[in-house]
């Protein structure tokens, strides 16, 4: 579903006045103000007004807020759930049978002008897919929208995202149409977190060139769009069983020798499809490679906490929620992780990351 004019909907706590609007300004009062009543579009406090009209219209109607993500109510009985997920004023709606879902649906047309788009097909340019034991999401159209737009459409195809014999520093002449490249960037950025962890490196990696960009830095992000290309259709798939979440992380260390810091990364699955990515450069600098990839394993620890916690208040998942397996390939990350010895050269890695 989605709200119209959604914004004009927030009640205002302060005083704030405006100019006459144009072709409704009073003859012989030309310099007198308007004391606006209600939230209005350009306002800076008008998103914030917005979400705290549509919290206070959810929880009077039986809605719970989930503590971890401010945007996804609940409400829930002994024999049926319902799940709302706002983003600005677009709504996804399940419910756990028909009647909840259009009884929910006519409470929001109750208290705002509403526009039911009908069932889920695409959202914020995320194509949905189901049949009876599996859901799919995918960019396939966005993927050739951006592809048309940068003029890498006919590229040739490319079957990974990132080439190997191209390494990448900084650049120290002037920039190679750095606007461009950033606009790039964004474009790729939404791709990898909405529905592509495979490019999640590739764009990290390039994502750090933004303000100076080269020749090379150029080849590298054209490769991703040819890879895009190559591997448009991909997207993310979910079965209905077994549903079960796990995570998985993993580092390198000084793997360029112009660049001391490592690159960390993990993921998180549910039912087979990743539902939790990210790959980051961390600000510390790992002295070996057991505490890189003992730092990318606590920053997996983070999500995974994150996670739980959210699972917690969705009511069709099993309560308690089960401990989140985690899994690293460095026998010396885990060791370090299931002892409480610190000696030798891991001794700094309590102070230094608060383990």
């Amino acid at each position: 579903m989605d709200v119209k004019t959604a914004f004009l909907n927030g009640e205002l706590d302060e005083e704030i006045y405006m100019e006459q609007p144009e072709g409704f300004v009073v003859p012989s009062e030309e310099k007198k103000v308007c004391r606006l009543g209600k939230s209005l579009y350009g306002l800076k406090q008008a998103p914030k007004q917005w979400h705290e009209k549509f919290d206070q219209t959810m929880l009077s109607n039986g809605f719970k807020i989930n503590e971890c993500d401010k945007c996804v109510y609940v409400k829930s009985t002994q024999h049926s759930f319902i799940i709302v997920c706002l983003y600005v004023d677009d709504m996804l709606i399940m419910g756990s049978n028909r009647d909840i879902i259009l009884t929910t649906k006519k409470m929001l047309t109750k208290h705002f002008d509403m526009k039911d788009m009908g069932l889920a097909d695409v959202i914020l340019g995320i194509k949905i897919s189901k049949t009876s034991d599996a859901l799919a999401l995918s960019q396939s159209h966005y993927v050739e929208t951006i592809l048309r737009k940068f003029k890498a459409y006919d590229s040739p195809l490319a079957k990974t995202p990132v080439d190997l014999n191209l390494h990448l520093a900084k650049n120290k002449d002037e920039p190679e149409c750095q606007i461009e490249y950033s606009r790039i960037i964004g474009s790729l950025m939404y791709i990898m977190n909405c529905t592509r962890p495979d490019i999640a490196y590739a764009v990290n990696k390039l994502s750090r060139f933004t303000s100076n960009p080269s020749k090379d830095h150029w080849k590298g992000l054209i490769r991703v769009l040819r890879y895009l290309k190559y591997t448009s259709n991909y997207g993310l798939h979910y079965t209905r069983y077994p549903v079960v979440l796990e995570g998985y992380s993993d580092a390198n260390w000084i793997s360029d020798s112009k660049d001391t810091k490592s690159t960390s990364g993990y993921v998180f699955t549910i039912g087979g499809g990743a539902v939790s990515w990210k790959s980051s450069k961390p600000t510390c600098i790992a002295r070996f490679t057991m505490e890189s990839d003992f730092i990318a394993l606590d920053k997996a620890g983070e999500e995974a906490e994150w996670l739980r916690n959210f699972l917690e208040d969705i009511p069709c998942w099993t309560k308690p929620v089960p401990a989140i397996m985690v899994h690293c390939d460095n026998q010396s990350a885990i060791g370090r992780a299931q002892s409480s010895m610190y000696h030798g050269k891991s001794r700094h890695i309590r102070r230094r990351h608060n383990t």
